[in-house]
């Protein structure tokens, strides 16, 4: 593990976020954004426990697992701006991130719709006896769906290769987890019930996210079966959308300062800074390579063609039959 790679990926997918919604407004990104600013330290810190052949799905918030997993920075932006050269030729979006060369195989806004697929992906390599790993990246909202509990049966069943990772922020929407769940509910007794590893943590400290997630990751490579973590943050902008939401009222100023306190960039620049690990000088150098780097994939998305829907067909499922017949 080291500290300063782990401190760079966070950096890098806060500014990258960050240029996204300072620039939404120009219009040239027409798919619905949910950002991931404030909750990097998971999708860093997980990836990190990873193997780069390993697989996984994220959810409607997934530009964070797929730039941590090693995705096409010029690619994404290409993709959010509806173009042909994004890593779904312009036609997903930001919700729909799929990357098969780093093992991002797809993104869903459909609540809990990543675990079902996960599985049926871990299912796979059991099958084929290859040594992969499949994540599942989801809120804590997508537990109160049926295919939750269905999926965490059929894992445990058949002893998939399967990390189930539940990123709690506290909200689904505008609504809290308290008016929804029982205050009695711990999502990793549940999943200990079903006989798998279970641990959860704090999701805003990365090397924490780290240690918990290469722990089930090693759990699951000895041949335990599948696993489950809960990793606790926040997000910091609006639900969809490029805005602070504090003025809405579903939650308070306080709260939101509380867990600004917590930012898990601010507080582990700081612990590095104090560790002699990097100095505020390498921080600005990283800054400034990262924003030319952010500004060619502008660049790129900007210059790079529409896509052609009616001739496009590199990604088919299946050969067309070109009878006309048919």
């Amino acid at each position: 593990m080291n500290k300063s790679d782990l401190f760079y990926k966070m950096l890098r997918i806060r500014m990258i976020e960050e240029t996204i919604a300072n620039r939404y407004s120009e219009q040239k990104m027409r798919c619905p954004t949910h950002l991931s600013i404030g909750q990097e330290a998971i999708a860093v810190g997980v990836s990190e426990a990873l193997d780069s052949g390993d697989l996984v799905m994220s959810n409607h918030r997934a530009h964070a697992h797929y730039l941590a997993k090693g995705g096409d920075l010029k690619a994404m932006i290409a993709e959010i701006h509806g173009k042909k050269t994004g890593c779904s030729l312009g036609r997903g979006g930001s919700m729909h991130l799929v990357d098969q060369s780093v093992g991002m195989m797809g993104s869903t806004p459909i609540v809990a719709n990543s675990i079902p697929v996960a599985t049926g992906l871990a299912f796979t390599s059991l099958l084929q006896g290859d040594k992969k790993i499949t994540v599942s990246y989801f809120g804590e909202g997508a537990t109160e769906e049926g295919v939750f509990g269905e999926c965490l049966n059929f894992a445990a069943l058949k002893n998939l290769p399967m990390l189930y990772v539940c990123e709690d922020n506290l909200y689904s929407v505008y609504s809290p987890i308290d008016v929804r769940q029982p205050e009695t509910r711990d999502l990793c007794k549940i999943a200990q019930a079903h006989g798998m590893f279970a641990k959860k943590g704090d999701g805003n400290d990365v090397e924490e996210s780290y240690s918990i997630a290469k722990e089930a990751v090693d759990s699951i490579r000895n041949g335990n079966g599948p696993a489950f973590i809960k990793l606790d943050t926040y997000r910091f902008r609006e639900h969809c959308g490029p805005d602070y939401d504090t003025d809405l009222g579903y939650r308070t100023h306080d709260e939101f300062n509380f867990w600004l306190e917590k930012c898990p960039i601010t507080n582990y620049q700081s612990k590095l800074i104090r560790e002699n690990v990097i100095t505020e000088e390498d921080v600005s150098t990283m800054k400034e390579t990262l924003q030319r780097e952010i500004d060619e994939a502008f660049t790129f998305a900007k210059e790079s063609p529409l896509p052609e829907f009616d001739l496009d067909y590199e990604l088919m499922y299946a050969e067309q039959s070109h009878d006309k017949r048919y």
